[in-house]
């Protein structure tokens, strides 16, 4: 990966210019579950992905970033691809490219196309990189769905300063003719951003709102749209904006041409998995540094939407059982920290800054420390996740109860976190 260059340069040229040397593998997918957003993409498809299955189909998915290995990012008709067939993948592909000037991104979206045009699957799901009109996987001409989630204020560099801008470029994914689903919008800009893209490609539009909708009730998840009502156990993924995330994947499924009993749909809900989305980390090495009877909560969203979804989520815990929550914090310098952090204003007791090891971009944590303070939490600077811990253990009062610990901020630090506990994704 070192012969490409990194960051983002947003083209299609490329990666269409490679297409054609590998013999155009993007032509030869199975049907095409497309997913663009800001928050919620990965959900989204990790929903999708359990609600095929559940349907008995097999199923590709293509995530980024990866949290530990690059293997997480090439799920081949249910199993994460292996050493040999990645590296023969990725070999052919460079030798295609023949040395050009290329993204990592480019590379592995490629190497994307490749392998999901060799190995059969009935249904394959692709997540957006970044954006959407210019995004390398958005070489495919004619997906059976696209889905555009949640929406916000993040890559304002590459894509644009207002909501409305981002999303014009994360509905460049929207074709004609072919179905969309909205996904819940904090924003009414984007919403109806999105509804004019697709009015204009006459691409039959349902809307989280006012077509299809999920709420909590009674312990239990109801899913309505305009074709009926289920009643089905809350997702495995916790949080209420999951909710939302679970109704737009079942939305997709079914613009996409399936048709998935409530018993499958029931069954997904319970199954599904996604990592470092508020994932309790219950055993490994960092746990065990922590207070006895301790819980850790790790979440790799990183923009203020992604902040008020994880403090709603502790908000909810908090009432059914109250502890000292303290926060690990490790962020990039792309991101809002202060509107990160603002959203947890009296709800987190203290914070530990902590760098990212991982990315070249990992914000200077005395910097971080600052912009906590900044958003009005008490925080202090700590050497690592480790450190943070034992510092918090040697501070908590004896008389207190075990805290609740949230170690978020970044992707980049959410797989340093699962690597360094032993417990990467599978």
């Amino acid at each position: 990966m070192s012969l490409h260059p990194k960051g983002f340069d947003l083209s299609l040229g490329r990666i269409k210019r490679l297409m054609e040397r590998l013999g155009n593998p993007h032509e030869k997918l199975p049907p095409v579950i497309h997913i663009a957003g800001t928050n919620g993409k990965g959900s989204c498809a990790a929903f999708c992905r359990a609600i095929l299955e559940a349907h008995g189909k097999s199923v590709h998915v293509h995530t980024s970033p990866h949290l530990v290995h690059w293997h997480e990012r090439y799920r081949l008709a249910g199993t994460l691809v292996d050493d040999e067939t990645l590296a023969d993948a990725i070999k052919r592909v460079a030798h295609a490219n023949n040395g050009e000037h290329i993204t990592v991104f480019e590379i592995l979206t490629a190497v994307m196309f490749v392998l999901f045009s060799e190995h059969p699957a009935d249904v394959a799901i692709v997540e957006v990189g970044l954006g959407g009109r210019a995004d390398a996987t958005n070489i495919i001409e004619q997906p059976a769905a696209t889905v555009i989630m949640p929406i916000g204020l993040d890559h304002i560099a590459y894509l644009g300063d207002t909501i409305e801008k981002i999303a014009t470029e994360k509905g460049g994914i929207i074709k004609k003719d072919i179905p969309l689903i909205i996904g819940a919008q904090p924003n009414a800009g984007a919403r109806e951003t999105l509804e004019d893209m697709a009015y204009k490609l006459n691409a039959p539009v349902k809307i989280y709102g006012q077509d299809f909708h999920a709420y909590e009730e009674h312990g239990r998840l109801v899913f309505q749209s305009d074709v009926g009502l289920s009643d089905l156990p809350l997702p495995a993924l916790p949080g209420r904006h999951q909710h939302a995330n679970a109704a737009a994947a079942i939305m997709a499924v079914c613009a996409a041409g399936f048709d998935p009993s409530d018993s499958e749909i029931e069954a997904a809900m319970l199954s599904v998995s996604w990592p470092a989305r508020m994932q309790a980390l219950t055993s490994g090495p960092l746990t065990e540094l922590g207070p006895k009877n301790a819980e850790f909560w790790l979440d790799g969203g990183h923009n203020p939407d992604a902040g008020i979804a994880c403090a709603e989520y502790l908000a909810v815990r908090e009432e059914a059982s109250e502890r000292p929550i303290y926060m690990i914090c490790g962020m990039i310098n792309t991101k809002d920290a202060v509107g990160y952090f603002k959203a947890f204003n009296g709800l987190v007791r203290h914070v530990f800054t902590v760098p990212v090891p991982s990315s070249e971009a990992g914000v200077d944590p005395v910097f971080l420390a600052q912009q906590a303070t900044e958003a009005g939490l008490t925080a202090e600077v700590t050497a690592s996740v480790s450190d943070a811990i034992n510092q918090l253990t040697a501070q908590l009062a004896p008389s207190e109860p075990s805290p609740r610990i949230l170690i978020c901020g970044s992707l980049y630090l959410a797989g340093d976190v699962l690597r360094d506990n032993l417990t990467p994704p599978v």
